[in-house]
């Protein structure tokens, strides 16, 4: 089984306050998603950075963009919420 792809869409700028304007991951946790090893854990953390994109609002192109990725990779996409603010 392929392991869940990064969340980074490959904007990379972290201008919201030290969120990138693609996925709104910090740097601290981008290194931390180069951690995670089991996919369970990568899954809670996509979860986890969906939750953060609502709060942050301005995120609803991510979605779209990871789910191609994923397909891309031929991995089942976490389910994603479409409806990000």
């Amino acid at each position: 089984m392929a392991k869940t792809p990064s969340p980074c869409i490959d904007v990379c700028k972290f201008k919201r306050e030290g969120h990138c304007i693609g996925c709104s991951m910090t740097k601290a946790q981008r290194s931390l998603f180069k951690e995670l090893k089991k996919n369970k854990s990568r899954d809670a953390f996509i979860g986890m950075l969906q939750e953060q994109q609502i709060r942050l609002e301005k995120y609803s192109h991510w979605a779209p963009k990871y789910a191609k990725k994923c397909k891309k990779k031929k991995v089942k996409p976490v389910a994603l919420k479409q409806d990000l603010a």
